[in-house]
């Protein structure tokens, strides 16, 4: 469904008023696989300091492939590997930190090295030596603060966001890379792959866009901070403005309305 709504955004929202060289890059696993992951490589050599990233879903479910990788005898198993290297875990901690102190937040890193005791300790202390050697004076300074070593997971911690926030319809994640210019905007609900089921069989359905909406909004808006382009600015805060004032007037999808207003 996010590729319909998207399609809509770009088609009544976005293209009527702005004119975009957009480039798109298909990074759908066949695609990527048929050109040997050039696909991939070509995508970040395009990126302007800015990414757009949406989800697609196959047209045809039948079409899902299911490959075995492993198959575990008797009961059954699960297999896990990660793995990342101290450049890597420093550059994300550069960006967090970065991130932190430009929105003038509080920063928190969540582990479980109680459990991966090497992996998930590699990077507290990784944080904590890029905390302490660059950024800890400009935190105080700040007056924000860097937690490291919370023991509660990453799902625990987006449930208590999206708690806050009352739907993870409303959730537009901003990823921001090292080099502190180039980010990725993209929606944190998915595919929503059963309302566009439903929308194939030409039946109605209530879907929230306001998440793919920011996703444009916050992507434009670091454009023209970028460009120094005041009006383009200007129009991304007056669509937020416009998407905040429409579900306050009542207008709104219906999991806002099942929130606001519960089931009767």
């Amino acid at each position: 469904m996010t590729r319909v709504i998207w399609k809509l955004i770009k088609d009544k929202l976005i293209f009527p008023f702005l004119e975009l060289d957009i480039k798109y890059f298909d990074l759908d696993l066949p695609n990527q696989d048929a050109t040997d992951d050039k696909v991939t490589i070509e995508s970040a050599e395009a990126t302007l300091n800015m990414v757009f990233d949406f989800y697609g879903v196959a047209e045809d479910e039948r079409k899902t492939t299911v490959i075995e990788v492993f198959n575990f005898k008797g009961a059954g198993g699960v297999a896990l590997s990660m793995y990342n290297t101290d450049e890597s875990i420093r550059a994300f901690a550069e960006a967090s930190m970065n991130t932190a102190y430009q929105k003038k937040w509080p920063l928190y890193l969540s582990t479980n090295n109680t459990v991966l005791k090497k992996y998930d300790r590699r990077f507290k202390d990784i944080f904590q030596e890029v905390y302490e050697s660059k950024w800890k004076s400009k935190f105080e300074e700040a007056g924000i603060c860097y937690i490291g070593n919370k023991m509660c997971l990453q799902p625990q911690i987006s449930q208590y966001t999206l708690t806050g926030f009352v739907s993870i319809g409303l959730m537009t994640p901003i990823l921001v890379c090292l080099d502190r210019k180039t980010i990725e905007a993209e929606v944190a609900h998915g595919t929503v792959t059963r309302h566009y089921r439903v929308h194939q069989k030409g039946g109605e359905t209530s879907t929230n866009s306001i998440a793919s909406i920011f996703a444009w909004t916050r992507g434009l808006a670091h454009r023209a901070k970028l460009d120094d382009n005041a009006k383009l600015s200007e129009f991304t805060e007056k669509l937020e403005a416009a998407c905040v004032a429409t579900v306050e007037s009542g207008k709104m999808t219906k999991d806002l309305a099942l929130i606001i207003h519960g089931s009767k």
